[in-house]
């Protein structure tokens, strides 16, 4: 155990869950690097792939039922995207880190010394395999490991400011301007309110001049978004 590596018991209580199986746990804190630094001195240590295999699935289930349960009116493509913003790596590593995971791995000297436990990809993969090892310590309960996660991804969620902000809105009227030769799409910023620290947006999406939507937000992005989004039901598309 290496001096930054810190013992089951405070990570479990982090996690808000208590393993039966301690060998599992250990498993998913496995990484390959340990795995094979043992090999190599004749000792077996099982690393974490297989069950971040399995974590994967886990992961994509949880927060599919959850988006598919809370936005009922999105269609596919929109969910599919907000699954990608919160399952992607750099969302991973920062659940991992929100728990002090890279303190727990087990990783060979040399991946330890190149600051391995701050790797965003070594994080990711051993938070989807301690999903997958709450899964299977629990029996195959999928409400311990929603338990454990779902905080992390509503919050990621909220952080972006709503699913809205996931969506991509200007780039779906520009896909549908465009399919007319000629046709000139703008933004244009109209006014700005309140202190530098706590500014309100208003935009305009402007189709060869005419106002086709407007947007209010904390930011400029955000605000060209909501007018994007206003100016697309003109369109008949649903948002």
């Amino acid at each position: 155990m290496t001096k930054k590596q810190l013992p089951f018991e405070r990570l479990e209580a982090a996690v808000g869950y208590t393993f039966k199986d301690k060998e599992i746990l250990k498993k998913a804190l496995t990484h390959s690097s340990y795995s094979n630094e043992c090999r190599s001195k004749g000792v077996t240590a099982e690393c974490n792939e297989r069950l971040e295999f399995l974590g994967d699935s886990v992961l994509s289930i949880a927060v599919s039922r959850y988006l598919f349960d809370k936005y009922a009116d999105r269609q596919e493509g929109d969910l599919t995207k907000i699954r990608a913003a919160v399952v992607c790596e750099k969302a991973l590593s920062k659940y991992a880190r929100d728990i002090s995971l890279g303190s727990y791995i087990f990783l060979g000297h040399g991946e330890d010394m190149n600051r391995g436990r701050e790797r965003a990809s070594i994080l990711a993969d051993a938070f989807e395999a301690l999903l997958a090892a709450i899964y299977i310590d629990s029996g195959r309960d999928m409400a311990s490991v929603e338990t454990f996660l779902m905080p992390y991804v509503t919050a990621e969620i909220d952080a972006v400011g709503s699913y809205g902000a996931f969506l991509d809105y200007k780039t779906s009227l520009q896909q549908i301007v465009q399919q007319v030769e000629g046709e000139k799409l703008e933004y244009v910023l109209i006014a700005e309110h309140g202190p530098d620290h706590d500014k309100l947006f208003e935009v305009e999406a402007r189709l060869n001049s005419n106002v086709i939507g407007r947007g209010k937000a904390r930011s400029k992005r955000e605000a060209e978004q909501l007018a994007a989004k206003e100016a697309l039901s003109l369109f008949g598309e649903k948002n």
